[in-house]
């Protein structure tokens, strides 16, 4: 039997949204209305690059049993109880209730470890609207909008992390685990002729035609380092798209697909069009996932002036994709072979550098230099005084800013230290997140009791 990821939280927090998300197609009923969902849900889901039984449980009730609320909640105790890892959702838009709080109590005296997820977190605001879940002392929020996508990636790496080890034995310890890459770019920019470039054979069919991949890919192989790789799923076309548009929105929902599995993403750029706002999108995409990122300036061999060619990336990368400063941009031809050698070693390196942990002392020495160059701005005339940091995780670096009102530093101030970040501990093309949180102890109250 696969692990099973069990879905849990008060009604209208967007379980049944999340659950379809996660499984990639609509099972649950979604609806305004609370407790649409009264019976659990099961579906098979790849998670992380795992395969799970994924429950949507119906809305957690503080209720008596006999009534239809009370059942509810008894059904999902008892989808607890069966479960590997809990998924407690809330809603970060509509902050904290008194029923969060206890639910959270309840869920931290169980023995199954929870991931705690702050829904509906899109827009400017949803980062903030998240650190209140921080009060539930169930650890870092996962900020997620279910409805729109975003942050499902990292939420499939908390996943993982927390899934009991593979038969194989294929966990994040294992040297000769699989590097999982996925190879994204518009229709017709030459991935399917990089993948057999890399392999070295004909696996993928190729032609002038775009969309010409269109079925579930699955592949693995050694790169020249001797390490395993398997190339994430990044077609999915499953239906004939009868015009160009459809067919590149089709291959977005492909490559967001492929992202939520993939720990690198190699962007396929046509060197002789450039970069546009399509790559960039994919680009952003990537960066939003936590994915790290590599580009293929594939077709190199055609272009005529190369200077030109490299200054408009340049150019490109530096207005437009500035929160992956330095990425990797390897030029080559996927139709001759002529450059490939170099791709896997680029997509090595930034993999080790999305995986480098900084230890505490040196994170904070940084941090201190940070400080005293460029002390944080006066919000409100008062002063936020920022503490110390701490990097909880990496596969992306992440960093904690601790202080009082550390949740008030303004956008260009975050953007200092994180390219501050970037700059010091040398981690170009990588995501780095950047996370604020006040002094009050959000586990003060459960040490109390």
């Amino acid at each position: 039997m696969p692990p099973t990821v069990v879905i849990l939280g008060r009604p209208n927090v967007g379980k049944s949204t999340l659950f379809n998300r996660l499984a990639g197609r609509r099972i649950a009923i979604v609806d305004n209305t609370p407790g649409v969902t009264r019976d659990r849900k099961e579906a098979p889901a790849r998670i992380g690059g795992r395969d799970v039984l994924l429950v949507d449980t119906a809305g957690l009730e503080e209720a008596a049993p006999e009534t239809i609320q009370g059942r509810m909640r008894a059904s999902s105790e008892e989808a607890l109880r069966r479960a590997d890892v809990a998924v407690f959702v809330v809603d970060a838009r509509g902050g904290m209730t008194p029923s969060d709080l206890a639910f959270a109590a309840w869920l931290r005296r169980q023995s199954v470890p929870v991931i705690l997820v702050a829904n509906k977190t899109e827009g400017r605001q949803g980062g903030y609207w998240a650190m209140e879940a921080y009060e539930l002392g169930l650890g870092d929020p996962v900020a997620v909008s279910a409805e729109h996508g975003d942050g499902i990636g990292e939420l499939h790496d908390a996943v993982r992390e927390l899934l009991p080890e593979e038969a194989e034995g294929e966990d994040e310890a294992d040297p000769d685990r699989p590097l999982r890459l996925a190879i994204i770019g518009r229709p017709n920019a030459g991935k399917s002729t990089l993948l057999n470039a890399l392999l070295g054979e004909e696996r993928m069919i190729t032609g002038p035609e775009p969309g010409l991949t269109r079925d579930a890919v699955a592949v693995e192989w050694r790169d020249e380092t001797g390490g395993r790789v398997r190339l994430v799923d990044t077609a999915g076309l499953r239906k004939r798209a009868r015009v160009t548009e459809d067919l590149e929105k089709m291959s977005a929902a492909a490559s967001l697909a492929a992202l939520k599995e993939c720990e690198v993403a190699v962007l396929v750029v046509d060197a002789l069009l450039g970069m546009d706002e399509q790559e960039l999108r994919l680009a952003r995409l990537a960066e939003r996932e936590g994915r790290a990122v590599v580009i293929a300036l594939n077709k190199w061999d055609a272009v005529e002036d190369r200077t030109a060619a490299r200054n408009r990336l340049s150019d490109t990368l530096m207005t437009s994709l500035a929160q992956l400063k330095g990425v990797a941009v390897v030029p080559l031809s996927a139709a001759t072979g002529k450059g490939v050698e170099r791709l896997m070693p680029a997509v090595r390196e930034v993999y080790a550098l999305w995986n480098k942990r900084v230890p505490t002392g040196e994170l904070n020495r940084w941090f201190e230099d940070m400080l005293a160059r460029h002390p944080p701005p006066l919000v409100d005339r008062r002063r936020i005084k920022l503490r110390y940091a701490t990097m909880p995780k990496a596969r992306p670096p992440t960093v904690v800013v601790f202080g009082t009102r550390a949740e008030e530093l303004p956008e260009d101030y975050r953007r200092y230290l994180v390219n501050g970040f970037r700059e010091a501990f040398g981690m170009p093309g990588v995501p780095v997140r950047l996370q604020t949180r006040g002094t009050t102890n959000p586990y003060a109250e459960e040490k109390a009791g």
